[in-house]
């Protein structure tokens, strides 16, 4: 479970800065952990997207390609859900990553008791709203997972307007968001919500520290007023969901056209977490290539791949050169094999569109962490993390001790941070599935 995070020094929090003098003392919410599994990856979309209420054939997506969006919104269930989905399948994913498009998915759960919805909605009840939370979660896990979404996916729950000058509809919403958010967390999936700007982006906004509520990793507003800026939402404070975990529907539906295929969309914006899957490559080398339980030679071989073979990639990430490059790809069976004898596009770098291995966790602290230079206070500053942030982290190592904890957390950025203020697993020790640096 996410223990509290103990007290402090006052001279490790003067160190620190105002971070650790304002550090939760008792509760796992609103920061709760992520049980990833050992797979898993998140996976960043950054740029234009759209959603639809069926999801285009992949024909159609593939005509888009000439537009100027990079995501599609899909909805992958729930009670609500208004249109079939006909070529929603595992096959329909594979295919359109490989074009590639970024896949946002969207569960139109239970709505708000006072929803403006109207008759035939399947709503919340106000005293099981915790319990259906988590019901919806679950559900949604398991139609992600039937067609291919992979653990470290953010996935959305859609909440439409409604009456915002309600307070029991209010905490109803609330803390149904909050079996929703911890659901998806203890099965290794980010939590995402889509909400109207004046409801339930609104009062997600008010409860944004409340210890009472789980807090969503990542928001997407809807308010069509041609802007698509991810900053300045009226009521939303700049830093919350500060770092790479925001979204806005900023047009309702219309119909665009690109490559001859006209479609109705609404367009969104997207900085924030989306669906991970897996790409299928080939094996290149001409003897059998070794799957290592590390990104390294020395690392045990778990098991070998044949010339030829296809095998899939989950993400990338740095380990010990190889011929032209030190990038190595961690599959879905959580092994690992260089790239140099993959055929991705580069034999030297990263190949887009692969993610890279990051985990993330929610900063704990009240008002932000430092990001520094290397695994200590004596280290220079670089930059902060605000409270609610996703630390990006791709591997732990010993450092400084702060409060109960000599771990830090290198980010993907290549800044560090005391474990300490993040939500891993373990709070007091390294956090399994994160490699050591």
């Amino acid at each position: 479970m996410n223990r509290a995070r103990r007290a402090v020094t006052t001279v490790a929090a003067l160190a620190l800065g105002a971070t650790l003098a304002t550090a939760p003392a008792a509760s796992a919410e609103p920061a709760t952990t992520v049980r990833y599994p050992k797979p898993a990856t998140t996976t960043p979309l950054v740029g234009l997207a759209f959603d639809t209420c069926t999801a285009p054939a992949a024909e159609q997506m593939r005509a888009w390609r000439s537009s100027p969006y990079r995501g599609v919104g899909v909805y992958i269930g729930g009670p609500n859900r208004t249109c079939d989905q006909p070529e929603l399948t595992q096959r329909w994913v594979n295919q359109v990553s490989r074009m590639p498009w970024r896949i946002i998915p969207i569960y139109m759960g239970r709505q708000a008791p006072c929803t403006f919805r109207g008759p035939g909605s399947v709503n919340i009840a106000p005293r099981r709203a915790a319990e259906q939370g988590t019901a919806s979660a679950a559900d949604a896990i398991k139609q992600a997972r039937s067609i291919g979404l992979k653990p470290g996916s953010a996935i959305y729950g859609d909440m439409e307007h409604y009456d915002p000058n309600r307070p029991r509809c209010r905490d109803a919403v609330l803390r149904y968001l909050t079996g929703w958010t911890k659901e998806l967390h203890r099965n290794g999936y980010l939590s995402g919500v889509y909400a109207h700007l004046y409801s339930g982006a609104k009062h997600l906004s008010e409860a944004y520290h409340s210890t009472s509520y789980a807090r969503p990793d990542a928001l997407w507003i809807a308010r069509w007023d041609g802007d698509s800026s991810l900053r300045d939402w009226q009521d939303i404070p700049n830093n919350q969901w500060a770092r790479g975990q925001r979204g806005k529907q900023y047009r309702g539906d219309h119909d665009e056209t690109h490559g001859g295929v006209t479609l109705n969309i609404d367009s969104d914006r997207f900085n924030a977490p989306v669906a991970t899957v897996s790409r299928a490559f080939r094996v290149t080398s001409s003897t059998p290539l070794n799957a290592r339980s590390g990104p390294a030679p020395n690392y045990p071989v778990v098991r070998t791949h044949a010339p030829g073979s296809k095998i899939w990639v989950r993400c990338q990430l740095p380990g010990s050169r190889v011929a032209s490059t030190n990038v190595w790809d961690k599959l879905g069976a959580g092994t690992y094999v260089t790239d140099y004898y993959v055929s991705t596009r580069s034999q030297t770098s990263y190949s887009w569109p692969i993610p890279k291995c990051l985990l993330p966790y929610q900063v704990t602290a009240k008002r932000f962490v430092n990001k520094r230079a290397g695994p200590g206070t004596g280290y220079r500053i670089v930059g902060t993390l605000p409270a609610g942030a996703l630390a990006r982290v791709s591997c732990q190592r010993i450092g400084q001790r702060i409060g109960s904890t000599r771990v830090w957390n290198k980010l993907g950025d290549g800044s560090w941070v005391t474990d300490y203020l993040i939500a891993t697993p373990d709070t007091d020790g390294f956090s399994w599935p994160i490699p050591r640096c």
